[in-house]
């Protein structure tokens, strides 16, 4: 899944972010809009993390829906 797709079903997949990262508000996830530099800079903000850091955070868990995609092809 590249960052378009996320961006398009990004409504469908808010939930599951909401999940993982808790201190992010609903308000933080509908700006963030599945845009991958808002991501990354909402979780730095959230979380403290330096950008690099968030950035694994973020890669690690569209590489996990990835993954879990393949599964249910």
């Amino acid at each position: 899944m590249n960052w378009d797709q996320i961006e398009g079903q990004w409504k469908d997949i808010k939930g599951s972010v909401r999940e993982k990262w808790a201190k992010l508000t609903d308000d933080d996830v509908e700006l963030i809009g599945g845009k991958k530099d808002r991501f990354v800079g909402k979780l730095q903000e959230r979380y403290g993390l330096a950008k690099d850091h968030a950035e694994r955070e973020v890669d690690t868990y569209i590489e996990g829906m990835n993954k879990d995609k393949s599964r249910l092809s």
